[in-house]
């Protein structure tokens, strides 16, 4: 047995993983080449190494959920690892420039692949599965609980910072009578949504959010905080409340993490969400501060993990008819680890979801949670 396997399997039995073990969440190594790539380049080699096919595991969610509860991954950090985070201190990863970039890497891979892997709305962001059994009803649920956390009202502006495929928009419009403006960076979406909500009151724009300069009664951001960047937070804020009215609310749903950081770990910043960083609660308090009001917070993190395993299903489903969309076996080895490790890392409560409510000015009376 070579140090690097010895080291492994060392490090393996902290989260009570066996290679080659009987349970579930064991790893089955195929190639002995897994041990050096994990110990030279920890989660970036561990993605890597399972792309390639050096390994596998039955319950791959499971794993990760282990993994991280011992809390392994900072047990081999070679300075390699780092290079993400002296890169994100020093340069603006989320700048204007940059910011179509994620566009092009994750959201124009296809629309076709996140049809077969979405809810009928095509929503890429967390459900709400309170009294919901299926993603439908659950993503149903989540857009609903938003636009009456907003107290939406007929003839009402609303802004969607952020938009996705427009299914915020159009379910605020046709449901509950509001005009929406939203805003995206990825070309495929703003082709799919306005196709889609051509018939509503609805204007989906490619287009920057540092670039509106309009006002509203209504702001919602779902899901695309975690692109921002710590850089730009204050930045953010700043422009919601140029385009906000006095008597408005602003309400962010975003995944934020326990612990600082200034990128994603390297393996999702190569491969899935170059540029992201999740936030941590004391960042986005520190960017209000002096702007908003902060009337409501609501932690739907645990909502995460269910959401994450309908997509996968819904992934496994099509997949012979995503591969004959030209997906390759690593690709499909690629977005399940990327499911199922957040699927894991959410079932380790090491991300939440925060929903925040907003004013300006402070509400007379207060504000009434909406669960």
């Amino acid at each position: 047995m070579s140090k690097a396997e010895k080291t492994i399997r060392d490090l393996l039995a902290l989260a009570n993983i066996e290679v080659n073990g009987n349970s579930s969440s064991d790893i089955k190594v195929h190639d002995p080449v897994f041990y050096q790539r994990v110990l030279s380049s920890g989660p970036l080699g561990l993605g890597e190494a399972y792309m390639d096919g050096l390994w596998d595991c039955e319950v791959l969610d499971d794993l990760i959920y282990q993994l991280l509860r011992a809390d392994l991954e900072h047990r081999i950090s070679p300075l390699k690892l780092l290079l993400p985070v002296i890169r994100a201190k020093i340069v603006n990863l989320q700048s204007p420039r940059r910011a179509f970039h994620i566009g092009e890497h994750h959201y124009d891979i296809g629309n076709e692949l996140y049809r077969m892997m979405l809810d009928s709305r095509m929503t890429y962001t967390c459900g709400y599965w309170k009294d919901a059994d299926n993603l439908n009803d659950a993503q149903e649920a989540k857009l609903d609980l938003i636009c009456r956390k907003t107290g939406l009202q007929p003839g009402m502006r609303v802004l969607d910072i952020g938009c996705g495929w427009g299914s915020f928009a159009g379910f605020a419009a046709e449901c509950y009578g509001v005009e929406v403006v939203g805003v995206t960076i990825s070309r495929e979406q703003i082709a799919f949504g306005q196709n889609r909500y051509k018939d509503l009151n609805v204007d989906l724009r490619f287009q920057d959010y540092r670039d509106v300069n309009e006002t509203f009664d209504r702001i919602v951001s779902i899901g695309m905080f975690e692109h921002v960047g710590p850089k730009n937070y204050r930045i953010f804020m700043k422009m919601v409340d140029r385009c906000l009215k006095d008597d408005g609310l602003f309400l962010l749903h975003t995944i934020g993490t326990n612990t600082r950081a200034t990128a994603v770990d390297p393996w999702t910043d190569k491969y899935i969400f170059p540029g992201g960083v999740l936030p941590v609660f004391h960042q986005i308090a520190a960017a209000t501060e002096g702007i908003f009001i902060m009337e409501d917070l609501h932690n739907i993190g645990t909502h995460y993990d269910p959401t994450l395993m309908a997509w996968m299903a819904n992934v496994d489903k099509h997949r012979d008819e995503i591969r004959a969309l030209g997906y390759d076996e690593r690709f499909y080895r690629m977005w399940r680890y990327f499911l199922l490790g957040a699927a894991g890392s959410d079932r380790a409560r090491r991300n939440q979801l925060w929903q925040i409510v907003y004013s300006k000015r402070g509400l007379d009376g207060g504000y009434t949670s909406i669960r």
